[in-house]
C-alpha cells in the first residue's frame, strides 16, 4: 500500500459521492445501484486501512449523511406515491359507506377502464 492510497480512495469515494448526490437530486435512481457497489468496495477497502486519519474521511463522512437523508426523502416519496395508487385502486373498485347504524355498504363503480370516444 502507497502512502497515498488512503487519500485516492476517499477522493474516488468523494466523487462517488458526488454522482450518488447529482443522482438523487435529479430523480434518476438507476444510477444508485451502480453507485452503491462502487461505494460499498471503496469502503471494504479503507476499512482494511488501519492507521486512517479522522480528518481524512470527515469530509466524506458529511457527504455520506448529507446523500442518506436526501434518499431517505426519495424513499418517503415514493411510499407516498405507492400508498396514494393503493387509495385510488381502492376506490376504483368501490366505494365503501358506513350508514347511521354503522352498517358497511359498498357502492360499485361501472365502466372501470374503459373510454368512450365521442365524435
Amino acid at each position: 500500500m502507497t502512502k497515498s492510497e488512503p487519500q485516492q480512495l476517499t477522493d474516488e469515494l468523494d466523487q462517488i459521492l458526488d454522482r450518488e448526490r447529482a443522482a438523487l437530486m435529479k430523480g434518476d435512481l438507476g444510477k444508485l445501484e451502480d453507485l452503491l457497489a462502487k461505494k460499498e468496495k471503496i469502503i471494504a477497502k479503507l476499512n482494511t486501512i488501519s492507521d486512517l486519519e479522522r480528518d481524512t474521511l470527515a469530509r466524506v463522512q458529511t457527504k455520506v449523511s448529507r446523500n442518506q437523508d436526501l434518499l431517505d426523502s426519495a424513499m418517503e416519496g415514493i411510499r407516498s406515491v405507492a400508498a396514494r395508487m393503493a387509495e385510488l385502486r381502492k376506490i376504483r373498485k368501490g366505494l365503501d359507506v358506513y350508514d347511521q347504524t354503522g352498517r358497511r355498504t359498498r357502492y360499485g363503480t361501472r365502466n372501470i377502464g374503459k373510454l368512450e370516444k365521442k365524435a
